[in-house]
C-alpha cells in the first residue's frame, strides 16, 4: 500500500486556537504528520507525493466564493490596519435569518470560517490544496487498480462544508476522494471513525443518494461540533436515508465501539458501494488529548480488520489524532489490522 504525503503541509502551523475563551496554539501541529509518516513507513507502506490535479477536484465539492476566499484571505487581511498574523472571524451570520454575502473581508471571514479553530495563515491555502491532492491521488490509485491507499492529509478535512471551514479543516479531503471515485463507481460510501462527527461531509452529501455517509463519534450532547451528529439526522430529499450517525457515550471503550461499528459496516454493505472512503481519525484513543472516547491501541487493529472485511477498494484519509506517545502506534495498529483483514 502507498502512503500519499507531501511536505507542503509544513507551512501551516496555526497559532491561534481559542479554548474556553483562552488563546493557545492549535492541537493541529505539523509534528502530527511527521509521526504518522514514520509509523506508516514502519508498517511497510511506500511513500509517494501526489500529482497536482488542478482545481477540478476541489471545485467539484466547494463553492467558488469559498475557494476564492481561502486563496486570497491572508494577503487581503495583511492589508487591513492593525491586522493579526492569521485570519480569524469575530462575527457570523445568524442561522435562519436573511443574509447576503458580504463585500467586507471581515464579514467574509465570518461567513466562511465557522469557528475559531480554523485560522488562515500565510501558507494555509497551499497546505490545504496539497492535502486535497493527497486525497485525490489516493483515490486515483484505486481507479488505477490498487486495492487500498492511505492519504496522509494535513490539514484534515471532515469538518469542512462546501462553503465553510470548521474545526481545523478547510477542504474536505474525504468528500473530494469520494467524488473522484464517482468517476467509476455509481455508489461510494464514507465511513468516519474520527472521535468528532464528520459534519462537513454530512453537509456536503446531505441531499445525495449516491454517497452513503456514516459517522461513529462522541455524542454531540458533550462533544464538538455539538450542533450535528445526532441519530435523527438521516439526510433530506433524495438523500433521505443515506446518512447514518452513531453517537457514542463519553468513555466508550473497545467492546461497545466495535459493536456499534458492526452496525455501521452492516449498513454500508447493504448500500453496496463500489468503493469506500474511511475518514481515519485516531483521536478516539484513551490517551488522545481530547479523551472523549477510550479506545485502546489494539482496538484500532480490530477496527481496521473489520473495515477491510468489507472487501472494498478503500481510501484511508487521515483526519484527527493529536500529539501523544501513542499516535504512531495507533496508526500502525490500524494498518496492521486492515492488512490482516483484507
Amino acid at each position: 500500500m502507498h502512503v500519499v504525503h507531501t511536505p507542503q503541509h509544513r507551512g501551516h502551523d496555526p497559532q491561534q486556537f481559542i479554548v474556553r475563551g483562552r488563546f493557545q496554539r492549535s492541537n493541529e501541529q505539523p509534528e502530527r504528520a511527521d509521526r504518522l509518516l514514520a509509523a506508516a513507513r514502519a508498517e511497510g507502506l511506500v511513500a509517494m507525493e501526489p500529482a497536482d490535479f488542478g482545481p477540478g477536484p476541489r471545485a467539484a465539492i466547494h463553492t467558488p466564493n469559498y475557494l476564492r476566499f481561502l486563496q486570497t484571505a491572508w494577503a487581503r487581511w495583511q492589508a487591513l490596519p492593525n491586522a493579526s498574523d492569521e485570519v480569524l472571524p469575530n462575527v457570523h451570520p445568524f442561522p435562519g435569518q436573511p443574509a447576503s454575502y458580504p463585500d467586507s473581508l471581515v464579514g467574509q471571514a465570518g461567513w466562511h470560517l465557522g469557528d475559531m479553530a480554523c485560522s488562515v495563515g500565510q501558507h494555509t491555502w497551499q497546505a490545504a490544496v496539497w492535502s486535497a491532492h493527497c486525497a485525490t491521488q489516493a483515490a486515483q490509485l484505486l481507479l488505477d487498480g490498487e486495492r487500498a491507499a492511505y492519504a496522509l492529509c494535513r490539514p484534515p478535512g471532515h469538518h469542512a462544508y462546501a462553503d465553510r471551514a470548521n474545526g481545523f479543516t478547510y477542504l474536505n479531503n474525504a468528500a473530494i476522494a469520494a467524488q473522484h471515485l464517482r468517476q467509476r463507481h455509481a455508489r461510494v460510501a464514507v465511513l468516519d471513525v474520527d472521535v468528532h462527527h464528520g459534519n462537513g461531509t454530512q453537509g456536503i452529501f446531505w441531499r445525495r443518494r449516491d454517497v452513503f455517509t456514516v459517522s461513529l463519534h462522541g455524542d454531540p450532547h458533550f462533544c464538538t461540533p455539538f450542533f450535528t451528529g445526532h441519530a435523527h439526522e438521516h439526510g433530506e430529499a433524495e438523500g433521505e436515508g443515506f446518512n447514518l450517525n452513531l453517537p457514542l457515550a463519553r468513555g466508550t471503550g473497545d467492546a461497545d465501539y466495535l459493536r456499534t461499528l458492526d452496525v455501521a459496516l452492516e449498513q454500508t454493505a447493504r448500500f453496496a458501494p463500489g468503493a469506500l472512503v474511511v475518514a481515519l481519525g485516531l483521536d478516539a484513543h484513551e490517551r488522545d488529548p481530547y479523551q472523549a472516547l477510550a479506545l485502546s491501541t489494539p482496538g484500532f487493529a480490530a477496527i481496521g480488520r473489520a473495515v477491510a472485511q468489507l472487501q472494498l477498494p478503500t481510501v484511508l484519509v487521515q483526519e484527527g489524532g493529536y500529539l501523544s506517545d501513542d499516535l504512531g502506534a495507533n496508526l500502525r495498529s490500524f494498518l496492521r489490522g486492515f492488512g490482516a483483514g483484507a
